[in-house]
């Protein structure tokens, strides 16, 4: 075994003990864009497939308006959810977004999460959006196929909303929509298409009483009126991070739906993130030639991953002149 995989190897041992700096050192190479760091991230995970530890996580989804409290609401849960429980485990990757003149993110999700010292199975880490639109960063779907092998639950902060804002439906099991009473109007949210997304909805900072009333009637009409003829009508949380009431109803809808991508559906996963990174990293061009080698089902058949199958790719030199 050579120096650069026993050094993987090391790595993956002590992310699979929950120990925090191996683990974020290994998030930390999931991150990296240079394509010299695909062949590890590749090693990375098969010595994962070699110790048995494959994909056992629910991944939940929390997107929403700005102020609407959801970086409090998703801290509290995964607090609590391994207080509960002695067998869970929780990640939160929680996704800033990125200035469009510097580029540069401030990564404040961690200031209003709290969870304490010491605790190995809970976890978190703050991401830049790079200016994706989607909700998520460049690096989110990497990083999760590695969270989602140690944790049993991974939580995914988005950005928030926006007409664009539904690429979390491709990698999470179950979708909430966290909303603030008196955060706007809901038209808006019908004409950005996510009303048709969540699979719950979150109304939180519901320790404003009659506000609180008024906006979980306004948002039952809407959702009726955005997705008609649904045999059962997604639920409505009344919430308040702060105070703790309805959170643990929350959890319990976590537990009831707790489910993980079986093999075929993370297969169509891995095809779409395996299309949207050649794309995003070489354009039309890039595509064309993917087309060549088999699309990207073809591709990750014959590599036997998605890290082995972005490491096989054979990316262009250049577009044609």
């Amino acid at each position: 075994m050579t120096g650069a995989a026993t050094g993987v190897a090391d790595l993956v041992a002590g992310a699979l003990a929950l120990d925090k700096y191996p683990l974020a050192r290994l998030i930390r190479l999931f991150e990296d864009p240079r394509p010299e760091a695909l062949e590890a991230k590749a090693a990375a995970i098969a010595e994962f497939e070699a110790r048995g530890a494959a994909p056992q996580a629910m991944v939940a989804g929390f997107t929403g308006t700005p102020g609407s409290g959801k970086s409090t609401l998703v801290g509290e849960l995964a607090a609590r959810m391994v207080a509960s429980d002695p067998s869970a485990s929780v990640a939160v990757l929680a996704i800033d977004p990125s200035s469009h003149r510097s580029g540069g993110s401030i990564l404040g999700d961690r200031t209003r999460v709290h969870f304490p010292v010491g605790e190995r199975r809970l976890f978190f880490r703050s991401q830049p959006s790079e200016q994706e639109l989607g909700g998520m960063g460049r690096a989110t779907y990497p990083v999760i196929r590695v969270l989602e092998r140690l944790f049993s639950y991974v939580f995914i902060e988005t950005v928030g909303i926006g007409q664009s804002e539904v690429e979390v439906e491709r990698v999470a099991d179950r979708v909430y929509l966290v909303l603030q009473p008196m955060g706007g109007d809901q038209v808006q949210f019908m004409k950005a298409g996510i009303m048709e997304v969540p699979h719950a909805f979150i109304l939180n900072k519901c320790d404003v009483g009659a506000a609180a009333r008024r906006s979980y009637h306004a948002l039952r009409v809407s959702i009726d009126f955005a997705r008609p003829g649904e045999a059962e009508p997604p639920p409505i949380f009344r919430v308040s991070a702060l105070s703790g009431e309805g959170v643990d109803e929350v959890l319990d809808d976590l537990r009831a739906h707790r489910a993980v991508h079986d093999a075929a559906a993370r297969g169509e996963r891995d095809r779409y993130f395996l299309e949207r990174w050649v794309r995003d990293e070489y354009g039309r061009f890039g595509l064309a030639l993917l087309a060549e080698q088999g699309g990207a089902a073809g591709l990750l058949a014959r590599a036997g991953g998605f890290e082995a199958a972005q490491a096989a790719y054979r990316a262009p030199v250049a577009p044609p002149g």
